[in-house]
């Protein structure tokens, strides 16, 4: 069985785009005729160019290979053009390869991903959400804390329990910045307005975006204790773990990091210094499934627990899926909201969610299959990235 061929369909995410602007999903063909399907999570350059990045790189280093080869094809592709070091862009398209691996492996021998990666641990996975605001109503939803808060409630009612939302506004390209006083003060409303809306029947995810000094960080982090959040997402930008070590030793909330991570040795770095005990890797750019899964054994070694990330498309959310599966020290699984809207009706099934908990499926490779009549009718028009930092200073 070898690698033949790869399409690509960069998809346009439509309003109201919860998980991103667009979606850059990959298919491999076998020449037996066997399909897995991939996603890339890379936000660093546009999607038409991490498309070109898809082909270049198959063409190099997996066309004609073995899909179960997973370990060479991901090394050669790691070391390709004298690298051997974390490459964010790289790693997302890694990712979606190896990960279209993975379901061409699970569907050749008719098991899902999980059972060849140590079994079903889990049942089912508890899921969060962020919290997005309703149909019709505008992006102030997201520093307003009285209608974050009856929104909070409503998913509470859905099954949810875990709820994240970053009460700490914008993110720049100029931070880390020290928050003002009005800035915490706003953010302590917030988180208290959720907790009271929710009592013990939700866990509160505050997520930041590293806008934060480590001061600052742990200014903030210190007024938020008394609402007992299960987690301070990357508190500080992630690329001096030593510092994050600082912040959580200034505060006695657990600190979540990993979105803007590949590979285990960035992992391992944060674990070492101390810096954080609830990793976040996302499949679509970690180095996929395997290296997750490594990433996984490093945190059980250190008593860490991990969170699967999930701002892109189902793909990646598949992926999450597997790995939360087999993965003794799973913690929670990101979702956007029940995995309905786009993100169902851009699968040919849909991810099956009951009651704030998804059930891992028990098809074979990663369970899902992309609907490419939709793909192709949702192309991106072009435009911004993914993601977009304010190109200024922020108060």
């Amino acid at each position: 069985m070898k690698l033949d061929s790869v399409k690509v369909f960069v998809v346009g995410n439509p309003p109201p785009a919860f998980g991103g602007r667009y979606f850059v999903f990959l298919k491999l063909r076998t020449a037996c005729g066997i399909e897995g399907v991939g996603e890339v999570y890379a936000a660093t350059f546009g999607p038409q160019v991490v498309a070109a990045m898809i082909h270049d790189v198959f063409a190099r280093r997996f066309v004609g290979r073995e899909p179960f080869k997973v370990e060479s094809m991901w090394r050669e592709t790691y070391g390709s053009g004298f690298t051997l070091r974390p490459d964010a862009t790289l790693m997302g398209v890694l990712s979606g390869l190896e990960m279209a691996c993975w379901d061409i492996i699970g569907k050749a021998v008719d098991k899902p991903v999980y059972k060849l990666l140590g079994g079903l641990v889990h049942e089912r996975l508890r899921c969060y959400t962020y919290l997005y605001p309703a149909e019709g109503e505008s992006d102030d939803f997201y520093l307003d804390a009285e209608r974050s808060a009856a929104r909070a409630a409503e998913y509470v009612a859905q099954g949810f329990t875990g709820l994240k939302f970053d009460p700490t506004g914008g993110f720049s390209a100029y931070d880390p910045r020290q928050p003002t006083q009005e800035a915490l003060e706003r953010t302590v409303r917030l988180v208290r307005l959720i907790r009271e809306a929710v009592g013990i029947k939700a866990d509160l995810l505050v997520g930041t975006h590293g806008q934060f000094t480590t001061s600052g960080a742990i200014r903030l982090g210190r007024r938020l204790e008394a609402y007992d959040p299960l987690w301070f997402e990357e508190p500080v930008p992630p690329e001096m773990p030593e510092q994050m070590a600082i912040v959580a030793r200034g505060t006695g909330i657990p600190i979540a990091t990993g979105e803007r991570l590949t590979t285990k040795y960035e992992f391992a770095r944060v674990l070492a210094a101390g810096a954080a005990n609830i990793l976040q890797m996302n499949l679509g750019r970690v180095g996929g499934i395997l290296e997750a899964k490594k990433v996984a054994a490093l945190a059980e070694v250190h008593y860490a627990q991990i969170a699967p990330h999930l701002y892109c498309g189902p793909v990646v959310g598949a992926a999450n899926i597997q790995i939360a599966a087999c993965s003794p020290n799973f913690l929670i699984l990101e979702s956007i909201q029940q995995w309905g809207g786009f993100h169902a009706k851009i699968l040919k099934t849909p991810i099956r969610f009951e009651q704030g908990y998804v059930i891992p499926p028990t098809s074979p490779g990663l369970g899902v299959e992309l609907d490419e009549a939709v793909a192709l009718a949702n192309p991106y028009p072009g435009g911004p990235l993914h993601l977009e930092m304010i190109d200024r200073p922020l108060g």
